[in-house]
């Protein structure tokens, strides 16, 4: 059985495939992409990536705010997986903010480098500051 970590990386190389197939317009099984990686049913798995996609724009305009000089869609796919995956963590799940912001970061050390990483530090530590603390 694999650790939420482990689950973390297999979404976001699941969502790095999406993106790269929704970019070449092609079709895609979702269930498929998710077994390509994990032969075992995960219901945190499904549940996040379906989650991603269905509040990606959401996503996307929250990432575009806090992105200085940039914007999602011109990170590279890994790295925009990294990104939507910490975001959602953060706006739509119970997800600790720090467990969502160190598992983007940690997935981001691995995956990326270090001007990334420190950027979605940035990026996920400005909505944490400035969305989820307004709610309060």
């Amino acid at each position: 059985m694999k650790n939420r970590s482990e689950l973390r990386e297999i979404i976001m190389k699941v969502m790095y495939q999406i993106y790269i197939l929704e970019d070449a317009k092609l079709e895609y099984n979702l269930d498929y992409l998710i077994k390509e990686q994990l032969e075992v049913e995960n219901e945190f798995i499904n549940n996040t990536v379906t989650g991603i996609l269905k509040e990606q724009v959401s996503i996307d305009l929250l990432a575009n705010k806090y992105l200085k000089n940039w914007e999602i869609n011109r990170l590279n796919k890994v790295d925009k997986g990294i990104v939507s995956l910490g975001i959602y963590e953060l706006m739509y799940t119970d997800t600790p903010s720090v467990v969502a912001i160190n598992e983007a970061i940690e997935l981001s050390k691995k995956y990326s480098d270090e001007k990334v990483t420190k950027m979605i530090n940035a990026v996920l530590d400005e909505i944490f500051h400035n969305e989820l603390e307004e709610q309060k």
